[in-house]
């Protein structure tokens, strides 16, 4: 095929949008719908994925040293536990930090529980905090964590504590709500996929008297298919860069409430940052299903 020939069917289909009026915004409109849904179920699971990715990672292993553990001691657990290739940070925090850490916690309403305890009367132990590269390896780290006790004669390790029991369900549960949302957006994408092919299929059959003649005059089959393979390229396109702006403007509204609302506690990824993905993936996913509607209902119609 010639680059002129292209251009002729380019022209074509830019013509056969507008030419059909009301059947092309019928096509545009389902995509918009159609795509919107989607779009918004992306950017839920998005979110939700990110949530349940930062619960994952303020998870962390306490590990509570004994009172006689010197400092020469607990720098050796430092180096060792920073040294395993899971950890990615050791943070020492002292018993005073703890304490202060726990009055903070407790609020005012528990200062005269607390009253007596200070610097000199403190039964909180000295600990290490320990973050992981990833959160799913937190019990492994843990049990050679407990395992170094066994190296050393001072067993200078008290108690290891990440929440056992409780975090393995956590693990479970973002990873089922992960797999869910995947699972439930590539069904709705699969629906979305067959409700704009069987509108642009509407489309084309209103014109099947239209490309019948085109045969009988001897037009081979590619010269017929090219103009609607464009045109189904292009109501693709017009549909999806329509959405993409409509979630940009809802989203966006969207975010700038929940982030100026504090008492919310929801931080939303800025759109910003998924933009590229999402505009990407809807665009792609429209001037795909317009492209392979076209290709697929014109099909029986070259067979005269």
């Amino acid at each position: 095929m010639s680059f002129k020939t292209f251009l002729r069917h380019v022209r074509e289909g830019f013509k056969n949008v507008f030419r059909n009026g009301w059947m092309s915004v019928a096509s545009i409109t389902s995509i918009v719908v159609s795509l919107f849904v989607l779009g918004v179920f992306i950017l839920l699971v998005l979110n939700v994925n990110a949530i349940a990715d930062k619960a994952d990672s303020q998870v962390q292993i306490n590990v509570h040293l004994t009172l006689n553990t010197d400092q020469k001691m607990r720098e050796t657990l430092e180096n060792e536990i920073g040294s395993m290739p899971e950890v990615s940070k050791v943070e020492f925090v002292s018993k005073e930090q703890g304490l202060k850490e726990f009055r903070e916690d407790m609020g005012p309403d528990a200062a005269e529980l607390l009253e007596g305890f200070d610097e000199d009367n403190n039964p909180l132990p000295d600990k290490l905090l320990v973050e992981v590269i990833q959160p799913t390896t937190v019990p492994f780290v843990a049990e050679k964590i407990e395992a170094l006790n066994k190296t050393h004669e001072e067993k200078p390790i008290y108690k290891v504590n990440y929440g056992k029991g409780s975090v393995e369900t956590l693990f479970k549960v973002t990873k089922a709500v992960r797999n869910i949302g995947f699972i439930f957006v590539a069904g709705l994408a699969l629906m979305s996929m067959f409700l704009i092919s069987n509108t642009i299929r509407v489309t084309i059959l209103a014109r099947r008297k239209e490309i019948g003649i085109m045969k009988l005059v001897g037009a081979t089959n590619y010269f017929i298919r090219w103009p609607f393979f464009i045109e189904g390229a292009l109501i693709g396109l017009i549909g999806s860069l329509v959405t993409s702006g409509a979630l940009y403007a809802g989203y966006s509204s969207l975010v700038s409430s929940v982030q100026g609302d504090p008492m919310l506690g929801l931080q939303l990824i800025p759109f910003q940052d998924i933009w590229v993905l999402l505009c990407g993936l809807l665009v792609g996913l429209g001037v795909l299903i317009g492209i392979w509607g076209s290709t697929v209902s014109i099909r029986k119609f070259l067979k005269v």
